[in-house]
């Protein structure tokens, strides 16, 4: 039996796996979403303490790792303790694809992720992203490749189609499944939804019926009820939760926000400040921890006054001050 603790919440595995992605076993059903922005070293590890089963980073660029762009490959720095870390990469070009998993696979990932899944005009419009959507037949080429090519598994995360007169997600999933895929994500949303809508849980228990592979369901999970019902309706092996884990990590531990005491709180906000300063630096560290400041103070008395004076603060030091005056009551 396997213990990890999470701030003073002791975490239980069984040796049993909870479902496998190939060979490689993946205790638990929760899963930190990759996001642009918010999924990096600092956030993941600390998701992975309460409860994440596993660890996707940010999705990554394919010509930024072929041509070694140091920003990029910073984004590849993982913990050990992340394990299974999978790498998510996109672009659209097959050599590319083929050439950037080869040079990332020796970092050490335990799995290399297709992201099929992002719906901004910059990414999509120009065929990667969700824009692979649009040819099912160059997706399975793509994992026929880098199946055959790398030694460990190779997974994708797709949406439901480019909009709702091209729903292909079963397409999309077999091709994948029938081309060495080990494990795909679903959004329940088109790429012409982006956020928007409600997402389409039944297609995502379509999807589980049609493929042998794992199944990892997401889209509209924002409560322990969520985790529930998409599990429940959809059978899905695992859940991916996004936007709603941003500044919410106890979603992990099953246990909703308006459960998590103020102190809490206050408390992983110091920790969580600390790690970012400490991965990127004084200055960028802030600048990039103040996103998730602003979500973890929602919902807390004089949240709006407190959350604009973070949010605009240069310096840690005055960060700290700020939180310390807030806890004063002053």
């Amino acid at each position: 039996m396997a213990v990890r603790r999470a701030s003073g919440v002791v975490l239980v595995t069984t040796t049993k796996p909870t479902f496998m992605v190939r060979d490689i076993p993946v205790y638990g059903d929760l899963i930190l979403s990759p996001m642009a922005g918010f999924s990096d070293k600092p956030y993941r590890t600390l998701c992975r303490e309460y409860g994440s089963a596993m660890s996707y980073t940010e999705f990554i660029s394919i010509d930024g790792i072929v041509y070694n762009n140091e920003r990029t490959l910073q984004m590849l720095d993982f913990d050990e303790s992340e394990r299974p870390m999978v790498f998510q990469i996109f672009g659209n070009d097959e050599d590319m694809f083929e050439e950037a998993a080869r040079q990332i696979e020796p970092l050490g990932p335990d799995i290399i992720d297709i992201n099929m899944g992002c719906s901004v005009r910059k990414v999509a419009g120009r065929g990667s992203g969700a824009g692979l959507l649009r040819d099912p037949a160059k997706i399975g080429r793509i994992f026929n490749r880098l199946s055959k090519s790398l030694s460990i598994p190779v997974t994708g995360k797709i949406r439901l189609g480019w909009d709702e007169e091209s729903l292909n997600y079963l397409e999309v999933a077999k091709v994948m499944e029938d081309n060495g895929a080990a494990l795909v994500a679903v959004h329940g949303r088109t790429k012409g939804q982006a956020y928007k809508g409600v997402a389409n849980w039944d297609a995502i228990a379509e999807i589980k019926q049609a493929v042998k592979i794992p199944v990892v369901g997401n889209g509209d999970v924002k409560t322990v009820t969520d985790i529930n019902r998409i599990k429940q309706l959809t059978n899905c092996d695992a859940v991916m939760i996004g936007r709603a884990a941003i500044g919410n990590p106890w979603i992990f531990q099953r246990k909703d926000i308006d459960h998590v005491t103020l102190t809490d709180k206050i408390q992983l906000i110091y920790r969580h400040l600390d790690t970012m300063l400490a991965f990127y630096g004084q200055e960028r560290g802030l600048v990039l921890f103040r996103k998730h400041v602003a979500k973890y103070v929602r919902g807390l008395v004089r949240s709006k006054k407190i959350k604009h004076q973070l949010v605009t603060c240069t310096k840690p030091e005055e960060f700290v001050a700020l939180m310390q005056a807030y806890e004063r009551g002053t």
